[in-house]
């Protein structure tokens, strides 16, 4: 029996519209979060893809995340978008944002959009990609609850908090950054755990604030920022624009993305698109090529983005891997 099984995007989409729907979520909200999934496993991130599924499920059917919210768009100045969530999912509120916000955007050649109220929005650069399609340069945070201490410290205060940049070129989407304020993200060391494996050193701290390869005990710690002290100021960066401009609950005091325990979250994102038509003189594109060049021209360089279009590329031409004990698990949820 093979131990991984293939599947288009579109097949692993429909896999978890089928069982957030069956879990209680409407289908407008269940869509958005399938297509958000299925991107994740096409770009290779299978911490933030079908793995999560189960966890989205059990969340709405806990309270924890309002399947079936209704979000409240607002426009409180002509350039700022505001959504509430409603305690629902992020991908809707942010699906519903981002139709204000590329029009407004393209008129005022700068628009923002923050979204209150919400949850887990899964991969940040998903988000940022798409208004980079429209030719925005857009820049995206959004935090969670608190994981990573401070220097010097043991008690978390922020989470990994984090932040992407999306820069369109003259064929797509040109240099993709998303990179989270701990040295990785927060999922994959669940991933981990689920999983039995340990984890490297240096990627999370023990109770007692030294290094572990325990995950399980890494859990109960702290994740270690990036870069020492640069990644707690990333993180506090990403906590100022996601929490606190956008009205949203502070790491501190969101209830926890994993167990049934808490209630909703409340965490927050905040999106700022750029038209670069409107302030760079008309020298963008040429200065972004001969940026983009400069690295790629060397033989061992690569843009920031570049593994997930070509983990696309070849997803698309032989399937996605996929476990599956884990499609099996999401068709029960789906089969009620």
């Amino acid at each position: 029996m093979n131990d991984v099984t293939r599947m288009t995007t579109e097949e692993i989409a429909d896999l978890a519209f089928r069982a957030l729907v069956a879990s209680g979520a409407s289908s407008q909200n269940a869509r958005s979060v399938a297509a958000s999934t299925a991107a994740a496993e096409r770009d290779g991130i299978s911490s933030h893809g079908l793995l999560y599924v189960p966890i989205y499920c059990e969340h709405v059917q806990c309270g924890k995340v309002d399947g079936n919210a209704s979000q409240l768009v607002e426009r409180p100045r002509p350039a700022t978008i505001v959504v509430d969530a409603m305690t629902g999912f992020a991908h809707p509120a942010i699906d519903k944002g981002f139709g204000e916000l590329v029009p407004a955007a393209k008129e005022n050649g700068v628009a923002v959009l923050a979204i209150r109220n919400s949850y887990n929005c899964g991969v940040l650069g998903y988000h940022t990609e798409r208004l980079a399609d429209q030719g925005l340069v857009a820049l995206g945070f959004t935090n969670s609850p608190a994981s990573i201490a401070p220097i010097g410290g043991n008690r978390p205060v922020i989470g990994t908090n984090p932040f992407s940049l999306a820069v369109p070129g003259e064929h797509g989407v040109e240099i993709l950054i998303d990179q989270s304020a701990s040295v990785i993200a927060k999922s994959e060391v669940m991933k981990r755990a689920r999983e039995g494996e340990d984890i490297p050193h240096g990627w999370a701290l023990g109770p007692d604030g030294e290094s572990t390869t325990d995950p399980a005990i890494a859990l109960k710690g702290s994740m270690a920022p990036a870069g020492g002290q640069k990644g707690v100021g990333s993180g506090l960066m990403v906590e100022i624009f996601a929490a606190m401009l956008s009205g949203a609950t502070l790491g501190i005091d969101a209830a926890p993305f994993s167990g049934t325990q808490g209630g909703p979250p409340k965490t927050g994102q905040f999106f700022i698109a750029v038209d670069p038509s409107a302030t760079s003189g008309g020298n963008f594109s040429d200065q972004l090529a001969r940026l983009a060049s400069a690295i790629t021209d060397q033989p061992d360089a690569r843009l920031p983005g570049a593994r997930r279009h070509a983990n696309r590329t070849e997803n698309d031409r032989t399937g996605i891997s996929v476990k599956p004990d884990l499609v099996q698990r999401i068709e029960g949820i789906a089969a009620g």
